[in-house]
């Protein structure tokens, strides 16, 4: 039996103050890692973070970072450098969805912040973190993308466009530095029960019509997707760069035509 042990590591993930990227570095660090948690604005909350792990007996430093601005990202590598050492791991979780508004309809302004917080932000941070891997010629970086790479999301333009977009820097990257030691892969959630989607969750009607699109007929929770960026980061996925995990319950499979188109 194969022991995930990641003792030594240093890991920083992105937008750890809850939801996925909070289970992320909560999985992580019960593994050994030593964990910077990103947070934006909410520091009581990444706080909190910090305080389960350490109650876990890991180790942990909140950190704060504007991912929309290269200069913030620096400083949060430069802080993790000094505290907890050069980066292993890195998780981009970091991400907004934005309102609902179809093109035409929708606001400039937050079109270019969902595709700042889901796509430059990684960008930011990847090109961090390849400086300071290509020198160990070891390191793993994981992309946090969406089933909408692949489904189109009517009033989302800017988030599928910036998970597709996403999904291919991770391709490209994987081959960029695969002679480098560096991995590069992305984890694929599809409905996965979170605060920023509550809404879905406290209402009947709009759950049914969510679990008929799930093959399984339940949404996900964050330790799912938490397990499979645990396993990407692990050396269990020691000869896997440039490749997507799916974790959707089999919404990718399209459970509507099980009975026939």
């Amino acid at each position: 039996m194969n022991t995930i042990d990641l003792s030594g590591k240093v890991a920083i993930v992105t937008g750890a103050s809850g939801g996925i990227g909070k289970a992320v570095a909560i999985t992580l660090a019960s593994a050994g890692a030593s964990v910077a948690v990103h947070y934006g604005h909410n520091k009581a909350a990444a706080d909190e973070t910090v305080r389960e792990i350490e109650s876990l007996k890991g180790k942990a430093v909140a950190v704060s970072a504007d991912m929309t601005k290269p200069e913030d990202v620096e400083k949060l590598f430069e802080f993790v450098d000094s505290r907890l050492g050069t980066v292993d791991i890195l998780v981009n979780s970091a991400g907004i969805d934005g309102p609902r508004q179809t093109l035409g309809n929708d606001s400039i302004d937050e079109w270019q912040k969902v595709i700042s917080v889901n796509l430059f932000g990684p960008y930011y941070c990847s090109r961090m973190a390849v400086q300071r891997m290509i020198k160990k010629h070891s390191g793993v970086i994981i992309n946090i993308t969406s089933d909408h790479v692949k489904i189109p999301w009517a009033g989302y333009t800017a988030y599928c466009s910036a998970k597709a977009g996403l999904d291919m820097l991770t391709k490209t990257l994987a081959q960029e530095t695969a002679d480098k030691g560096i991995r590069v892969l992305s984890i694929a959630p599809g409905a996965i029960k979170t605060a920023i989607n509550k809404t879905v969750w406290e209402d009947p009607e709009m759950l049914k019509d969510l679990d008929n699109k799930i093959a399984m007929g339940v949404p996900g929770d964050s330790k799912d997707v938490a397990n499979a960026v645990l396993f990407a980061a692990s050396d269990l996925a020691s000869y896997m760069t440039g490749t997507s995990l799916v974790v959707d319950g089999g919404m990718l499979i399209y459970p509507d035509f099980r009975h026939g188109g």
